[in-house]
């Protein structure tokens, strides 16, 4: 058990202990192989911006050895893992999320997935072992990826299909690939009843995220309502969500939803891993003009993934991202 003082915990960010509310109908769940899953996943999107996917084609052999490849690195002693980092961009991280101030009580490994996934030119460290586990998974990961981009265009009733895949299939595609390590609890006799931030409130950038943790909770979403829903473990399946560049791309159609991940309650860690799809830099982010209905306005400017990603990653993680790239509607 990490053991820390009251001070020491003033560092990071802590929140009043809630019963959080859960989703009336539960998280959608999807299975990709079914007929209708095209329209189920335009449902989830527009309703909560969240889905788990299941049946997805994902070798459970190739997430189950990534896992233990990822326990074996965050195993190792700070001191090592300190040798790969800080991340500039890519690399191993400490506590500090981005560089505006933000913290949790989280380490990671940020690597990129462009054209070639090998993490051995972000990390020294890693094993051969570690670096053939994550582009099994990737190269997997990204596959599924594009079937629900695809899917997701048959339901919106777009063409042609490939509308958004290709931009996560571009040789420029800007995507990335982090590893989520949440340690153990520390005194939580310390904490008086509250609960400690392992990643804060956010919304992802990007197009879509593909997440997959272990058995332990810890991550929720926020309703509509102004709640926030706890997300089930569920080792075998994954969780996607709407990105910000997403919801612009559908008008607002789809919803980019806000997330956080409280540290753990017992002494078991959290470990997760999520695919960010984004596009090339200089690909231009507006919404398709075959959702925008007749009389209806654009809700954003145009601006380039490049653009977005430099304002986004300049601000905090609670802030309202999107906001300076609304456009303002005459009354």
């Amino acid at each position: 058990m990490v053991v820390l003082e009251q001070r020491a915990l003033e560092h990071f960010k802590i929140i009043k202990a809630c019963k959080p509310t859960n989703l009336p109908c539960g998280i959608p769940v999807i299975d990709l192989t079914d007929p209708e899953a095209k329209n189920l996943i335009v449902h989830a999107c527009q309703e909560i911006g969240f889905f788990k996917l299941v049946n997805h084609g994902v070798p459970m052999e190739f997430i189950t050895r990534l896992e233990a490849e990822a326990v074996k690195f965050f195993s190792l002693t700070q001191a090592v893992k300190d040798t790969a980092g800080p991340p500039d961009p890519f690399g191993y991280g400490n506590k500090r999320i981005g560089p505006n101030g933000d913290v949790g009580w989280i380490e990671y490994l940020l690597l990129n997935t462009n054209n070639n996934p090998d993490i051995s030119s972000h990390n020294s460290l890693a094993s051969q072992n570690f670096r053939s586990a994550v582009d099994d998974y990737i190269v997997a990961v990204k596959k599924m990826a594009y079937e629900v981009l695809e899917l997701m265009a048959d339901g919106l009733g777009i063409e042609p299909r490939n509308v958004l895949s290709r931009l996560l299939k571009d040789d420029k595609s800007d995507s990335c690939f982090r590893l989520n390590h949440y340690p153990p609890s520390p005194d939580w006799q310390a904490l008086s009843g509250k609960n400690l931030i392992g990643f804060g409130e956010h919304t992802d950038p990007q197009i879509i995220s593909v997440l997959r943790s272990n058995n332990t909770s810890g991550l929720q979403i926020f309703l509509k309502d102004g709640t926030w829903a706890p997300v089930p473990p569920d080792q075998s399946s994954f969780y996607l969500n709407v990105g910000d560049a997403l919801q612009v791309m559908t008008n607002g159609r789809f919803k980019s939803v806000k997330h956080r991940v409280l540290a753990p309650e017992t002494n078991t860690s959290r470990l997760s891993m999520v695919y960010f799809g984004g596009p090339p830099m200089n690909e231009k982010i507006a919404p398709l003009p075959t959702l925008v209905e007749k009389e209806e306005e654009n809700l954003y400017k145009v601006f380039t993934w490049g653009e977005y990603k430099k304002s986004a990653y300049k601000s905090r993680l609670s802030d309202y991202r999107l906001g300076r790239f609304e456009k303002t509607v005459p009354l």
